[in-house]
């Protein structure tokens, strides 16, 4: 796992909406995602992304976000064995509400 690049919460956009080169993966269950997410993030929990590969744009700058970083690096690994990169919010969702960065409540993803 040594790696996979990490990037801090520090470094990225309060919202995701806008970016379009870049891609912000969501990979939480559900109900960790309607408890607080990143607007414009693209929400897949990790169990369905092999099903939903082809709703990830794998060209654009892949950055994987769950509670922690644990199932972040499992599915960068995973994108790794098929020849895909990506980089991994360094903390997930902990890191983000620890910098103060604004989540959004609600929603199914």
């Amino acid at each position: 796992m040594g790696d996979i690049r990490q990037v801090p919460v520090t470094e990225l956009p309060d919202d995701f909406t806008d970016q379009v080169d870049r891609v912000l993966l969501d990979v939480r269950e559900r109900d960790e995602w309607a408890a607080g997410h990143v607007r414009g993030a693209l929400h897949i929990p990790l169990g369905e992304v092999p099903a939903r590969i082809d709703e990830i744009d794998l060209d654009a700058d892949l950055l994987v976000m769950c509670h922690s970083s644990g199932r972040s690096m499992r599915l960068l690994q995973y994108l790794d064995q098929m020849g895909f990169e990506g980089s991994c919010v360094r903390g997930g969702i902990l890191a983000w509400i620890e910098n103060g960065k604004p989540v959004e409540a609600g929603g199914l993803g």
